[in-house]
């Protein structure tokens, strides 16, 4: 049955884009988020779906879709290199059968981003987009938040909607990915116009809110935590009242204290003592290992590089005899452990030349995403008062992702490169009407900074001038 109701759901939206082909984009990044296929349990699981859409995505913007606005930029020309990079690499990758299955959902993930700006060239698309991609994760984050509430969870035992512990599955991921795109949820409260501003809204985006704020306490994440104090931090430049803001926050913590269990203090508490957790360990030892490999191998090694390392670390290991707590000292030798950080990931697989190209994609999105913010902060007629607070949302999407992108590796994670092509689409959008922002801003400072004085002074030079003019 749940296979026969995702069937029609995508066949229905297959005939609607007939007339808007830009709906099949919408589906692509619906099926490549939740993935269905993966859901259902018969019919459904034989289907290519994804491939489906995707190529309806293309072939319908290739054929069917105006190319107004469309234009390729600087970034989607560094994810076009990215790509070629990591072909080139994948020839002689050290781990060649692990390596294809990577690059099989990694090139997708990279050429659907480099296209998608190229589709998104007005504000309903791009609102459009922003929506499809925050309710498809809102589906996986409410389902998830009901189970916790339910009793469900705890670090590795908290099952989604499929039943292996990959992609946006996985519970860290997910953690990153639903505490990043709350800003997302926020904007939409105050300037949607699918779904103009309501009470119903916002009150399904304060669900959602707590919902995504549940993930990391019923997966127990530590990169969840350390994302959540990211959002805390960055949504102190947007807060008129910081310590008000401060003040709920600790408050709220505190609250939620009581009810949180025993495991959690206990998964929490290897964030401050790396060295008494043998995942922390491990990570520590692979990124120095990874370090000594990238100087031995400075264009990389290939995708799932990480296989190649073996190390030795010691482990406090405690032995509790009634009372008395003894550690003792060991040594634990490990290999072919991920790399459990997105830039020693991409060290490991691609060297220092992708490593660059990636660091450089992200802080270009960062540095585009605060000049827009910058540039129309204090639009206040409808038709742009949505630009500024849009950008500040999807900066804070990005610089969330990098800070749980540290911990795990997810530098290719599907959705943030969405995000990336989200980021593209809005800046070359608003490309044509930048010049007449910038003519705006600069006579309204000067008509801010003039002191009266300064003008009547002003006006005198002027009268002067215009009396010493030869008649």
């Amino acid at each position: 049955m749940l296979d026969l109701v995702f069937i029609a759901f995508i066949a229905y939206v297959l005939m609607l884009g007939l007339r808007r082909p830009f709906l099949w984009v919408l589906l692509y990044v619906y099926i490549d988020i939740l993935a269905p296929q993966r859901i259902g349990y018969s019919i459904i699981t034989e289907l290519q779906v994804s491939l489906i859409a995707f190529a309806a995505a293309f072939g319908g913007w290739l054929l069917l879709d105006r190319k107004e606005g469309s234009r390729f930029t600087m970034r989607q020309f560094l994810m076009l290199a990215l790509l070629i990079y990591c072909w080139w690499t994948l020839q002689s990758a050290e781990f060649p059968e692990s390596a294809v299955t990577k690059w099989d959902w990694v090139w997708k993930a990279l050429l659907f981003a480099i296209f998608l700006p190229l589709t998104i060239t007005t504000r309903a698309r791009i609102e459009a987009l922003a929506l499809t991609l925050t309710l498809s994760i809102a589906t996986i984050v409410i389902g998830t938040g009901l189970k916790i509430v339910s009793g469900g969870g705890g670090y590795g035992n908290l099952k989604f909607f499929v039943q292996d512990n990959s992609g946006i599955y996985e519970s860290s991921t997910l953690a990153t990915v639903a505490i990043a795109l709350i800003p997302l949820v926020a904007w939409f409260t105050r300037y949607g116009t699918i779904f103009r501003p309501h009470w119903m809204v916002s009150a399904f985006a304060l669900g959602l809110v707590f919902a995504s704020l549940l993930i990391p306490v019923g997966t127990e994440a530590r990169t969840g935590l350390l994302c959540i104090a990211a959002l805390g931090v960055l949504l102190l430049r947007y807060t008129k009242r910081r310590f008000t803001f401060v003040a709920a926050a600790g408050v709220l913590g505190l609250t939620a204290l009581p009810f949180l269990p025993a495991s959690y203090y206990e998964r929490m508490a290897t964030i401050a003592q790396p060295g008494g957790d043998e995942s922390a360990s491990t990570r520590l030892a692979v990124w120095s290992w990874t370090l000594d490999y990238a100087s031995r191998n400075p264009m990389g090694g290939g995708f799932d590089s990480y296989r190649a390392n073996s190390f030795t670390y010691v482990m406090p290991v405690r032995e509790v005899t009634g009372n008395t707590v003894t550690v003792q000292y060991r040594d634990v030798v490990d290999e072919g452990r991920a790399f459990h950080s997105s830039i020693f990931e991409v060290l490991g697989e691609q060297g220092y030349p992708g490593l660059l190209m990636w660091l450089m994609l992200q802080g270009l999105g960062v540095w585009q995403m605060e000049r827009i913010y910058r540039r129309w902060k204090g639009a206040t007629d409808e038709e742009d008062a949505w630009i500024s607070p849009l950008a500040a949302a999807l900066q804070m999407a990005s610089l969330i992702y990098l800070v749980g992108a540290l911990f795990q590796g997810i530098a290719y994670q599907p959705v943030m490169l969405m995000i990336i092509g989200l980021q593209i689409g809005l800046n070359s959008y608003l490309k044509p009407f930048e010049s007449d922002r910038r003519t705006e801003i600069t006579n309204e400072r000067i008509k801010t900074v003039m002191t009266p004085s300064q003008k009547r002074a002003k006006q005198r030079r002027e009268a002067a001038k215009a009396r010493l003019k030869p008649t």
